[in-house]
């Protein structure tokens, strides 16, 4: 009984005290779910430790860390200044000194002293960030010491072979420096600079500003305040990108929505690009940041991306053109006013070169004469002039190319060829249904425009002065620029107008006109193109405009013949499209019988909605040099004399050229003027031939030998042979 009371009395109170106990109990469980929930949390976090630790270890092994580095740093600064007053330089020496204190190498580069031809492909590999720090001069025109900078990257920017992706990897920034009073000018030159090098693939790593030195327009006050502002955000903008935290900007961004820049304020919206992949990019309506570059989209061809707004003007533009071509073509619509339709009527002439060719050609930098004629300077001068060798005319026949002036008469030409260097921007036409100026003007004006642009080398870096002094004077003239000058009614008075001027002259022909060919004067040399030997490849190459042009290709060769001059066979070989027809040209040299014949590869100019050329067509030199010597077998009274390894370019020589054993296809080029003259003095009954004015042809120029074609005064040649002695040539 006692153990039996003891028992209910405990049972009893712990049924009494019952909350107690579960309170404790519930206690216990919450303690102990609260540990278990912290150790779980804490080997987590050591495990995801451990498994970021393996994946970043295994992109580290692929190879992906290390090319993340590679796209976010930054080697360092160059800043490029073009001054006249100092501004600029003062500046550039400002922005140096804050690059400095970010631990970057820095380096400040005066325009004038630097040589882009050489250097500055190589920024696109060195992971530099190049700011340009540019004033606009008189007029819209850069600085003398930013002048021959900015004449080359435009020349490059607008040059097909080059290519659109020439500067790919460039990063860079500009700040130009001008006066808003000059509105037609304002900063043209940094907003040129900046759209140069977007069309080159260069990538902005922030937007191109612009300093106002009228303070009442300036947005900070002064051109001062406006690059503090402008250093301010550029520092950060190096800071992000030495941290990979930024991309250069793509030139893609939905307007005033940069996505690598997150929103941006109203003001910069009007001016700023930031980076965007060109992925989220598609199917937007996207829009650039400058005019300039809207511009170039346009000139770029049909896929670029218009905005909406911008569609009005785009069509009113294509109807402009529409209307020109048709006029160009001489159809006339009944929508003509009646006082166009009267002008027709009435004979009038129209001008060759229209408003839209005019830009076109003058974007590709042609210095246009009058209304049919223009001039340009050859990069084989410019390359001269620095003493970097001469072209194949030079190795071939002694012109010396810092003195030759690349102009024509006439723009137009009877020809589509498929490896056009103009892209067909030039007119066409079978005959001569213009406005014509006169020679003598047309002369002064070529003369003054070569001129002129050999005075923007002066000081240029590396343009020996004795080249330059004599190029100021013009010894030699490429008839050959584009278009067919042969179709210029008064070519004979512009021929006797060269030699009187003591210019030799080098005429190319398309072989269409055999009439003209045959009525011509005197020239110093008279090329015909040859670009293929059958009726079926010479339409498909050259795409004639008459109907008749075989039957004409084969009088201008017969009409060649007859000429008592230096006469030429200019051919170009295209890959898979001629070079098979080595019999049949043959025929075509006996048929024109020429002193010489050029052979040359073709040279591929870049995608064309009319051509479809590609590099697959051009030839290597071997395969050049391997059709030439099958060709030479063919023609016994012809040997190979020259080579230019460089044009990829070879001088077929007929054998009355060589004189005891050595080749003479260089021209005595006063000899051939004085013959000139007694020719005009005698009425034209006093002939001279070929053979009367030639001159020895020095060894480094001969086929097979060391040089391959390479002048021993060319610098480069130089530094390759490693002062080797070749200067008994």
């Amino acid at each position: 009984m006692d153990m039996w009371n003891f028992s209910y009395t405990c049972l009893a109170s712990l049924w009494l005290h019952r909350f107690y106990i579960y309170s404790v109990i519930a206690f216990g469980i919450s303690l102990w779910i609260v540990v278990q929930l912290f150790t779980t949390k804490k080997k987590g976090e050591k495990s995801n430790g451990n498994l970021s630790s393996e994946v970043v270890e295994e992109k580290q092994a692929n190879g992906y860390a290390a090319q993340q580095a590679k796209e976010v740093y930054v080697a360092g600064v160059k800043i490029f200044y073009g001054s006249q007053t100092g501004t600029a330089r003062r500046f550039a020496k400002g922005l140096a000194e804050a690059v400095i204190s970010l631990n970057l190498p820095v380096e400040v580069i005066s325009m004038g002293d630097y040589d882009p031809d050489d250097c500055l492909a190589e920024e696109t590999t060195s992971r530099n960030i190049c700011v340009f720090l540019v004033a606009t001069y008189t007029d819209g025109q850069p600085t003398e010491s930013a002048a021959w900078f900015c004449k080359w990257l435009e020349e490059t920017a607008n040059d097909f072979r080059f290519g659109k992706t020439y500067l790919k990897g460039l990063r860079y920034a500009v700040f130009g420096l001008g006066n808003s009073v000059y509105v037609d000018h304002y900063n043209t030159v940094g907003r040129n600079i900046d759209r140069w090098l977007w069309m080159l693939s260069a990538s902005r790593i922030m937007t191109r500003a612009e300093g106002d030195c009228n303070v009442a327009q300036s947005k900070h006050g002064s051109i001062e305040a406006d690059f503090e502002a402008w250093k301010t955000k550029f520092l950060s903008c190096l800071q992000a990108l030495c941290r990979g935290e930024r991309k250069p900007c793509s030139g893609k961004c939905k307007k005033g929505k940069c996505k690598s820049q997150g929103k941006q304020s109203k003001e910069s919206s009007d001016h700023e690009h930031g980076a965007s992949d060109y992925e989220n990019a598609e199917a937007e309506l996207v829009e650039t940041t400058s005019e300039e570059e809207a511009d170039a989209e346009e000139v770029g061809g049909t896929n670029s991306v218009i905005d909406v707004e911008d569609l009005g003007n785009v069509m009113s533009h294509m109807k402009k053109a529409k209307r020109e071509r048709e006029l160009e073509e001489g159809h006339v619509g009944t929508s003509l006013s009646g006082e166009t339709a009267g002008r027709k009527e009435a004979g009038e002439k129209r001008e060759m070169i229209t408003a839209a060719l005019r830009d076109a050609l003058t974007k590709q930098g042609y210095k246009l004469i009058g209304s049919h004629s223009g001039v340009k300077l050859c990069r084989w001068t410019k390359s001269m002039l620095r003493g970097r060798g001469g072209c194949y005319k030079h190795t071939f026949y002694g012109i010396e190319s810092h003195r030759c002036m690349e102009a024509t008469p006439s723009l137009a030409c009877a020809n589509k060829c498929v490896f056009c260097w103009r892209h067909h921007t030039n007119p066409v036409g079978t005959e001569w249904r213009w406005k014509m100026d006169q020679p003598e003007m047309i002369l002064q004006e070529a003369i003054e425009n070569h001129q002129n642009m050999i005075k923007q080398f002066k000081g240029v870096t590396g343009v020996k002065a004795d080249r330059f002094e004599e190029a100021m004077t013009a010894k030699h003239c490429a008839l050959s620029l584009v278009g067919e000058p042969i179709m210029y009614p008064e070519i004979n008075r512009f021929l006797k107008l060269l030699h009187q001027h003591n210019i030799s002259s080098f005429l190319v022909t398309n072989a269409q006109f055999p009439d003209e060919i045959r009525n011509l004067e005197p020239v110093t040399q008279l090329y015909v193109s040859v670009d293929a030997s059958t009726k079926e490849s010479l339409k498909r190459i050259d795409r004639p405009l008459f109907k008749d042009f075989w039957q004409r290709f084969l009088d201008s060769l017969k009409a060649l013949s007859e000429k008592q001059q230096r006469t030429v066979y200019r051919l170009t070989l295209v890959k898979a499209w001629n070079v098979d027809e080595l019999r049949a040209y043959a025929d075509l040299v006996s048929l024109g019988k020429p002193d010489f014949i050029e052979v040359k590869g073709v040279t591929y100019c870049g995608e064309s909605s009319a051509s479809s050329l590609t590099m697959a067509n051009v030839p290597w030199h071997e395969e050049v040099v391997r059709f030439v010597q099958e060709l030479v077998e063919l023609i016994p009274d012809y040997e190979i004399a020259c080579e230019h390894e460089h044009s990829n370019c070879l001088l077929i020589a007929h054998k009355k050229f060589k004189v005891d054993g050595e080749w003479c296809t260089w021209i005595n080029y006063e000899r051939f003027q004085e013959l000139v003259r007694e020719h005009e003095r005698s009425g034209g009954s006093k002939t001279f031939t070929a053979v009367d004015y030639t001159a020895r042809t020095p060894r480094w120029a001969l086929f097979g030998s060391s040089q391959r074609g390479f002048d021993p005064l060319d610098v480069r040649y130089q530094r390759k042979s490693k002062a080797k002695d070749i200067s008994g040539c």
